[in-house]
């Protein structure tokens, strides 16, 4: 054996290099074999697909097929080829050989089957020599065409076109359409911006006979441009499978055009011009002209036409352009009526000018708006009434516009008005001379002869046209025939004095002078809010405004949209005027107090911000009573009305309670002025601050004990604190914030009460009014209200030794000395404000807690 384990003579196994078995293949028979096969197979397609005769006969001719010279007929010349079209012809009608060097020419002809066969017959044998079926249609994008007649377009039926049909003689040529003197008044073709205007109109209950005339509707359109006093230069329209009719119009202007739907009577219509002559003027031609009624075949009866449309201007105006255009997209009128097509019903009711402004009165009607309360009285509506949920049976709203800002919506004048009124009339004890400043709509007159106390109302508008039109297009506003005492229109009120001047002026000059004596109890001033009004940035007219006012006089001003927490600082953002209206009134030495708030039950898309200021600091106290305090107040100053329904539908003493607190993003960008507020600081407890309780009965988990006085004292208990409290750190916040709201009013009726002669000993009604007056102290925010503290604080012992005191009230005194006159901050928390208090330093434990002698005072 070897050293591998084997004998060395034993017989060795045959070792064979291991291959894969291979066949030879010479690969260019491999080549022609592919060759061949994608020849068959292309010549197979050629022979039995529906292939253009163009592509056909040359490629028969390859294969051997000799074809005469053919003149293909026009059809098929013009048709563009487009991926495999069926074929209209492939022979012509004469018999001219191709090659006339061919031996075995053959003479064809080609023909079409009525089902889609295209057949080669030899021309004197009659013999059928090729026959094409028709493929079978499949999803291939050899299908294009049959796809493009599925998804409803007829490329086989003629096109319907031609140039416009303009009656009047119209020079269009470049050098007419751009100058300004033209016989038209001015460009045919605006070229100065880059703008334009778009109506979008839909319509439907349609007759589907006229939906489906390309003839009709053509004629339609060619009238509507005309109508329109735009130049049509030429229009297509192409019938449709397997109904209804799409066309454009070019307009030297822009274009037209408009696709129908006939089974479902419905037209879409969109009209673009560069023009700047007004588009909407087409409007009712555009209705008269497409609005052929169908007829209900169950009834017999035309349907009613369903117009649904918007107007926006387009492109890009100059700011300027904007702000003077009506229907600019910043508009109120584009907002509410012209642009949105959620607004279904839009009628216009009047459109006029006047010496000092653009009045426009619209009845609209929104897709999702159901029937009012009024409107289920008016239709007997019952409950489950599918009708209660359809727009078409609600009452629409009447809007007035002036120069395109939104003036009134007489479906909630009431709230708006209601709203700008009584809360300043209420903040007044006894209003009698009252001034109006615009209003000329009627509304904040009617809601100020609802009060009793009014002798007479001083009204000052601009223009005598709102007025009149407002009496007779907008009746229910100035309707004043349900109040007792009252005149049924109030502008007939003997109370009233009406001045048609400019209302600023008015004021200025008969209160500009310093010093002038004030003429009104309460000055309402309902006009466009402060952005659109200047005049109330200027510290002259403001001065006015407050110098108008009797000693205790209010102020009321309609203040805009109501901000957004997002805001920018008021001064930078888009409530500039509104910032500097009210800086002007903080500034001014005989305003005591502003107040804001806001509404968003007045009818606009927005909340509504509302300001009021008082001259006299006793003021707050109207304006914070509780809300049966103003109930009654309601009950005994409103006028009854004669139809016992009551007098008002929004303002009562919930209401006013709301206007208290304004929303917080009032306090937001309050408090981003520069350099903030000094009470921006206390918006809410500092969350980094520990809260130290007192628990009666538990000391082990009391911070606080209370332990009786040392001898001598005045307070027969005292406080310690049972655990080290560092500054700053809140004192007893529970039984602070429990203590007792008693209003000064109560207060002092329960003291006149108790000494009232002839009235027995009440000693638990007196200890009651001693103790409110020995625990209690007034609020700092005039409300007329004394909080009275009922827990573990009343045994704190008092100083007037600074050294020994450690609590201090949680918001110190403001640096100036008094409440600022205008602070949401202050109106937000001021509770909070009259009952908390901190350490004024680190306290021990063990050590007497101590509050100052004069801890709430100012």
């Amino acid at each position: 054996m070897n050293g591998n384990g084997h004998h060395v003579n034993a017989p060795q196994a045959l070792i064979v290099e291991a291959r894969p078995k291979t066949y030879s293949i010479d690969i260019r028979v491999f080549v022609a074999t592919i060759m061949a096969t994608m020849v068959i197979a292309f010549g197979t397609g050629l022979m039995m697909g529906p292939t253009d005769a163009r592509l056909a006969l040359p490629v028969l001719s390859f294969l051997g097929i000799e074809l005469p010279e053919v003149e293909l007929p026009a059809a098929i010349k013009t048709e563009p080829m487009v991926g495999a079209m069926s074929t209209q012809s492939l022979m012509p009608p004469d018999s001219q050989a191709r090659n006339s060097n061919s031996k075995s020419a053959t003479y064809m002809v080609g023909e079409v089957s009525a089902n889609g066969e295209i057949i080669i017959k030899n021309e004197s044998a009659d013999e059928v020599i090729i026959k094409q079926a028709k493929r079978t249609k499949t999803e291939h994008v050899a299908t294009l065409g049959y796809k493009i007649r599925e998804t409803h377009v007829n490329i086989d039926t003629p096109v319907l076109e031609g140039t416009g049909d303009v009656p009047h003689e119209r020079d269009i040529t470049y050098d007419h359409i751009n100058n300004e003197n033209g016989k038209n008044g001015g460009n045919i073709r605006d070229q100065t911006m880059p703008s334009g205007q778009h109506l979008l109109v839909d319509m439907k209950n349609l007759d589907a006979g006229f939906l489906n005339s390309e003839e009709r509707l053509a004629r339609a359109m060619q009238d509507s441009v005309i109508a329109g006093g735009l130049t049509m230069l030429s229009y297509h329209c192409h019938s449709l499978h397997p109904a209804g009719v799409s066309c454009v119009g070019v307009l030297l202007e822009s274009h037209i055009s408009f696709h129908t739907w006939p089974d479902e009577g419905v037209i879409t219509l969109d009209m673009f011009t560069t023009s700047e002559k007004p588009l909407l003027p087409v409007l009712p031609s555009i209705k008269e002209l497409f609005g052929i009624p169908r007829v209900n075949p169950e009834t017999g009866e035309k349907e009613e036409v369903i117009t649904v449309w918007s107007h926006e201007l387009r492109g890009f105006r100059t700011e300027d352009a904007r702000k003077v255009h009506h229907l600019d997209g910043n508009s109120d009128i584009s907002k509410y009526v012209t642009s949105p097509l959620e607004v279904v019903y839009k009628e216009h009711v009047l459109n006029m000018k006047s010496e000092f402004s653009r009045i426009d009165i619209w009845d609209v009607k929104e897709r999702d708006e159901t029937p009012g309360y009024e409107d289920g009285l008016r239709l007997g509506l019952a409950p489950q009434d599918p009708r209660w949920f359809s727009y078409e049976y609600a009452s629409p709203s009447r809007l007035l516009f002036l120069d395109g800002v939104l003036h009134m919506d007489n479906a909630t004048d009431r709230v708006f008005h209601e709203s700008l009124v009584h809360p300043a009339m209420f903040a007044h004890p006894s209003p009698k001379s009252v001034g109006i400043l615009g209003g000329g709509d009627g509304g904040s007159l009617r809601e100020v002869l609802k009060h009793k106390s009014v002798t007479d109302v001083t009204m000052v508008e601009l223009d005598e046209k709102v007025v009149s039109v407002s009496k007779e297009y907008l009746p229910t506003i100035s309707n004043c025939s349900d109040i007792v005492g009252s005149k049924s229109n109030c502008f007939d009120d003997d109370r009233l004095s009406l001045i048609f001047s400019d209302a600023f002026g008015y004021v200025k000059e008969n209160f500009g002078v310093k010093g002038a004596n004030g003429k009104f109890d309460v000055l309402v001033a309902d006009l466009n809010q402060p952005e659109n009004q200047d005049e109330y940035t200027n510290a002259d007219t403001v001065n006015a405004l407050v110098n108008s006012l009797t000693s205790m006089g209010v102020l009321a001003i309609y203040a805009g949209d109501a901000p957004m927490i997002v805001d920018p600082r008021a001064d930078k953002g888009m409530h500039r005027n509104r910032e500097a209206l009210t800086r002007l009134l903080e500034a001014n030495p005989e305003i005591a107090s502003i107040f804001v708030y806001e509404d968003a039950q007045a009818g606009y898309a927005d909340p509504k911000a509302f300001l009021v200021a008082c001259r006299d600091a006793s003021c707050r106290k109207q304006w914070y009573g509780q809300v049966d305090e103003i109930n009654y107040r309601v009950y005994d100053r409103v006028q009854p009305t004669k139809s016992k329904k009551p007098a008002l539908i929004q303002f009562d003493g919930a209401t006013q309670r709301s206007y208290q607190v304004p929303p917080r993003a009032w306090e937001s960008i309050y408090c981003r002025r520069e350099p903030e507020p000094f009470e921006c600081a206390y918006r809410g407890l500092d969350m980094t601050k520990e809260l130290f309780e007192y628990y009666p009965g538990n000391e082990e988990k009391s911070a606080f004990v209370i332990r009786e006085s040392k001898e001598g004292a005045e307070n027969d208990a005292a406080v310690y604190a049972t655990v080290d409290i560092p500054e700053g750190s809140y004192i007893m916040p529970s039984h602070f914030a429990a203590s007792l709201e008693v209003s000064e009013d109560s207060a002092k009726e329960s003291n006149s009460t108790v000494h009232t002669e002839g009235v027995g000993e009440a000693d638990v009604l007196t200890d009651f009014v001693d103790y409110i007056y020995e625990r209690g102290h007034s609020a700092r925010d005039g409300s007329g209200k004394i909080y009275v503290e009922v827990g573990g604080s009343l045994a704190m012992r008092k100083s007037k030794d600074a050294s020994e005191v450690n609590i201090r009230r949680w918001v110190p005194a403001h640096p100036d000395g008094r409440r600022p006159k205008y602070s949401p901050v202050y109106d937000r928390h001021r509770h909070s404000f009259d009952v908390f208090v901190v350490a004024n330093r680190d306290i021990k434990a063990g050590e007497e807690i101590v509050k100052p002698e004069d801890l709430w005072d100012y």
